[in-house]
């Protein structure tokens, strides 16, 4: 799971990002508000934002994110703590506050409990399953590679089981925001359907994918 990190402090930011990455998230962190508006898009499941840093605040920068995602996790983090700043980060949609100087346990805590991954593996048949702690896919209990565009991908269902993932959804977060079109999208899903079990990935005609009906978390 990604996890965008705004904050400008660099000794409490590399703290932030190692207690982070010790529990399996991958973090990506920028010192400057602006830096982070240009990435918000990059496929990120969380986002853990400071207040007051340089060039754009992150109370703005969540007004950004909640103008087109409302779902997604962002947690406010700030030595502020004004009661008016407190409102206004709720009353734009953080899913938390957290005020500083606080334990890196804590913050940890408060991902693992908003960000929940709800499974360990996709089961896709009795002898093929995909693990979300370790990133890999096994056949036989034999490890399968995958790229990484491959995990993304399978990693995008882990709250999407039952739904159709569009196209426009598997470029923002499999292509990490970068530009592309549906022949590298079809591409894409044509290399993974060689890996998995007959019927495990499912087009829905003009809008994208879905998991087959016999996919499972388990």
């Amino acid at each position: 799971m990604k996890l965008l990190v705004l904050e400008d402090n660099m000794t409490l930011s590399n703290v932030m990002k190692k207690g982070l990455e010790k529990e399996g998230y991958q973090v990506d962190c920028f010192d400057d508000g602006e830096s982070a508006l240009d990435a918000i898009n990059n496929g990120y499941s969380c986002f853990i934002l400071d207040i007051n840093v340089p060039s754009l605040d992150g109370i703005s920068l969540l007004k950004h994110i909640r103008s087109y995602n409302k779902d997604t996790t962002v947690l406010i983090i700030s030595s502020n703590h004004e009661l008016d700043k407190i409102k206004s980060s709720y009353e734009f949609g953080c899913n938390d506050y957290i005020k500083k100087p606080f334990f890196i346990y804590e913050l940890v805590q408060k991902v693992k409990h908003l960000c929940i991954v709800p499974s360990k593996f996709i089961q896709f048949s009795p002898l093929c399953k995909y693990s979300f702690v370790e990133h890999i896919l096994y056949e036989n209990d034999e490890k399968i590679i995958l790229t990484k565009k491959e995990i993304l991908f399978l990693e995008l269902y882990i709250v999407n089981l039952n739904k159709v993932v569009s196209y426009e959804e598997l470029e923002t977060y499999v292509w990490e925001g970068e530009i592309t079109n549906l022949d590298n999208i079809r591409a894409l899903v044509k290399r993974l359907r060689k890996k998995l079990p007959e019927g495990s990935i499912k087009i829905v005609t003009g809008l994208g994918y879905t998991l087959g009906n016999t996919v499972k978390l388990s």
